[in-house]
């Protein structure tokens, strides 16, 4: 019997990191509306994170938690999960959607900035899964990994970013096999949804979206919906990642 999307997830508990604004607010506010408690996890966005939280809670009272951290430190990771248990009781899903994003041009990389691309992208979304891992055992729980299509077409000049998310997709295949069966691990990889905050001409704009076959940018909804799937109703998937991007990894 086909699953209708009235169906909720009372109950549940959710810790998504990044979740202050962008993708991960357009996340969080997703899974909040089908019943679930949402930690809405924060480094430096601290105002955005705690009028998101009071718009939710203003929905449905203590249903939702603000939690800061720096997910580099990964002595802080099992503290963020504890923490998270407290509030919530539990936790059914674990949305590692937190990213460092800019260029880094080959003759000016830096070893700071191969530790915090690799850090948020890579070794935080494996060291945070393993602190969850045991309570979503318990739950037979769902990890979602947020990655890039460009984890395997790179884009010029983010060489290391690019690397980042190529290994968190290898990562997102062997936690599922590693986790299996009580916890799926599923990964998305958005196309041009949101344009970066900066540096990027209305031009360039326009040739990303002549290489879109849908030919149109998405929508922060777009991946929302795709987490509520893989969440909620693919109970006999895990170990895949699905591209979100109008069909552009189809190749340009």
């Amino acid at each position: 019997m086909a699953k209708v999307d009235t169906q909720t997830f009372d109950g549940k508990c959710a810790l998504i990191t990044g979740a202050a604004k962008r993708i991960g607010a357009a996340i969080t506010e997703r899974l909040h509306q089908t019943g679930v408690s949402v930690a809405i996890h924060y480094r430096n966005s601290a105002t955005n994170a705690k009028k998101l939280c009071n718009r939710l809670n203003d929905t449905r009272p203590g249903s939702a938690e603000i939690f800061a951290a720096n997910l580099n430190d990964t002595a802080s990771l099992d503290r963020l999960v504890e923490s998270v248990i407290d509030w919530g009781g539990g936790l059914d899903i674990l949305i590692n959607n937190a990213s460092s994003f800019y260029p880094t041009p080959i003759g000016t990389i830096s070893e700071s900035q191969w530790d915090d691309l690799l850090g948020s992208n890579l070794k935080a979304p494996l060291f945070l899964s393993q602190a969850a891992w045991p309570h979503l055992k318990s739950k037979r729980g769902v990890i979602i990994n947020m990655l890039d299509i460009h984890s395997r077409r790179p884009v010029r000049d983010h060489s290391v970013y690019a690397a980042a998310k190529a290994g968190l997709s290898i990562l997102t295949c062997s936690l599922a096999k590693d986790m299996a069966p009580e916890v799926r691990v599923n990964g998305i990889a958005p196309g041009a949804i949101l344009w970066p905050e900066k540096g990027m001409t209305k031009s360039i704009k326009k040739n990303i979206v002549r290489q879109i076959p849908l030919k149109r940018p998405g929508n922060p909804s777009d991946i929302a919906d795709c987490v509520l799937y893989l969440a909620r109703d693919a109970d006999y998937v895990t170990g895949q990642i699905i591209s979100v991007d109008g069909g552009r990894s189809i190749g340009w």
